[in-house]
């Protein structure tokens, strides 16, 4: 039997993440391998999976803030807001200057409205966004509100922008490509994507899948849970407790779910305060 834990990979371009996961049930030798939070074929990074009975984990990890590189081009729209895409119309930048393209992206900073880029996986009327694109649709997202939490400008070396973003779950990169272009009256789209961190998962603990097929490898379920929550040290019989599911009458130090551990480091499973008591999340024991 597998033990359960968490690959992070650093996926090449080219590959969907349903391909990493093919990958990983290889060389995991387990069907049971799930990931959090997908990446385009065209985009390269950090992709975490989980092995076993940490797939049930993913949903529950604090993943929601994450940090990626991107190039944007300017003054060529595409259809899909990024490289693949086909091109929809092409202007000159002669007359963008640097100081205006800073100052368009530095409003993209905070809590924003965003449009979803149309060949997202959103759902519209139960079909996917991306799919009804393909037929031939035109589909039109609502805004969704995103969190900006920090936009750096590497370089403005026109057609191409260079920027970091770290931001939201939900937020899409192509779709600030596709929205400085317009703010300017040129167009733009993406054409590189790296994703540097997920949650507390950045590149140094990433791995490509031929570093991993030499040597494979996994964070620990219980190393995971430290890593991504604060954690909560039991004694034996609030142990027991949770092992059958029954809450704690203890008081958490904080808001939100919290991992609790076994005496001897085995993660036993999510917590969170309600009332006077801590109530489990899930359980995995």
């Amino acid at each position: 039997m597998v033990d359960p834990g968490l690959v992070v990979v650093d996926k090449a371009p080219g590959m969907t993440s349903h391909d990493v996961v093919a990958r990983v049930r290889r060389l995991a030798g387990t069907r049971k391998v799930g990931h959090a939070g997908t990446l385009d074929p065209m985009a390269t990074g950090v992709l975490v999976l989980g092995v076993d009975r940490a797939t049930r984990l993913l949903g529950h990890l604090m993943l929601t803030e994450k940090a990626y590189d991107a190039t944007i081009r300017l003054g060529v729209s595409t259809t899909t807001d990024d490289a693949e895409g086909e091109v929809t119309a092409t202007h000159a930048v002669d007359g963008v200057r640097e100081d205006v393209v800073r100052d368009e992206l530095a409003r993209f900073v905070g809590h924003i409205e965003q449009v979803p880029t149309a060949v997202s996986a959103i759902k519209v009327d139960g079909k996917r966004a991306y799919a009804r694109v393909r037929d031939g649709e035109q589909v039109e997202l609502k805004p969704r509100p995103v969190t900006i939490h920090e936009l750096v400008v590497h370089e403005v070396a026109l057609p191409e922008v260079r920027i970091s973003v770290r931001c939201s779950s939900g937020t899409y990169i192509r779709a600030i490509a596709r929205d400085l272009g317009a703010a300017l009256g040129v167009g733009g789209h993406l054409t590189a994507l790296r994703r540097t961190a997920v949650g507390p998962f950045d590149l140094s603990v990433a791995r490509t899948l031929d570093q991993l097929a030499d040597d494979f490898s996994m964070l620990p379920i219980a190393d995971a849970a430290r890593a991504s929550f604060a954690s909560v040290d039991l004694d034996d019989e609030q142990a027991g407790h949770v092992r059958v599911g029954r809450g704690l009458d203890v008081v958490l130090p904080g808001e939100g779910p919290h991992a609790v551990f076994a005496p001897d480091g085995e993660f036993l499973a999510l917590y969170e305060q309600r009332g006077e008591q801590a109530r489990p999340v899930a359980v995995f024991v």
